[in-house]
């Protein structure tokens, strides 16, 4: 995610409940990874599993995928990412998927011939398995030997004082971990709004791991 959570931020009531979890910019959520550390059992994930503990929200995204699926994001300052999918994304909507990611790389081109790399017709993003210095992932979305087409959104994101526009055009991953899967998000993420037009434009990669509803409660 293209920093810009932990500014300063006037003191005042907490903003509106947000997404299925009911859950405020500046409130919490406690997150319990006993359950993936127990299946992550016997496997090497990418890098160290999350702990157990409190996750303080420090920005909030919304995304209407399409007319029954929207993809409410929490963020915290250090750009972890609870990702829940719901029908409508209003406070206590039905959870149908719930999952946690956190960063792990990131990339930023140098000119039009490293992102064709990247993103072009055959660039690296959306190839059937995508070989991370060494740990292989397999494509999560798409069926076929051919390169599968991105799947690209705007996602409009709020800190509680100021809202802005990413657009993502990314591609899901995935491996075997224990009994469980070790996901690894690729996703390409532009700034729309003028005022950071020099943010540029960045690929950024996300490990992340399934959850159930059960493993994230609002404190």
């Amino acid at each position: 995610m293209i920093g810009w959570f932990g500014g300063n931020k006037n003191e005042g009531a907490l903003p509106e409940e947000l997404g299925p979890l009911s859950a405020a910019i500046g409130g919490a959520l406690e997150i319990d990874f006993l359950s993936l550390e127990a299946d992550a059992l016997g496997g090497e994930p990418a890098m160290p599993l999350p702990r157990s503990g409190p996750f303080i929200i420090a920005g909030y995204g919304e995304v209407s995928l399409d007319a029954a699926t929207v993809l409410s994001r929490y963020y915290d300052e250090e750009n972890r990412m609870i990702q829940v999918m719901s029908a409508s994304g209003k406070p206590g909507e039905a959870i149908d998927d719930i999952s946690f990611y956190q960063p792990w790389d990131s990339v930023v081109p140098a000119g039009q011939s490293e992102w064709n790399r990247w993103t072009g017709p055959a660039g690296l993003i959306g190839q059937p398995s995508y070989d991370a210095d060494g740990i292989l992932y397999n494509r999560f979305w798409g069926d076929g030997p051919e390169r599968a087409q991105l799947v690209e959104f705007v996602e409009r994101v709020s800190d509680g004082e100021t809202q802005r526009s990413i657009h993502q055009t990314c591609m899901l991953y995935y491996r075997p971990l224990g009994s469980t899967r070790e996901m690894l998000l690729i996703n390409v993420e532009r700034d729309l709004d003028l005022g950071q037009a020099q943010a540029g434009s960045s690929v950024e990669f996300l490990i992340g791991y399934g959850l159930a509803a059960a493993d994230v409660r609002r404190v």
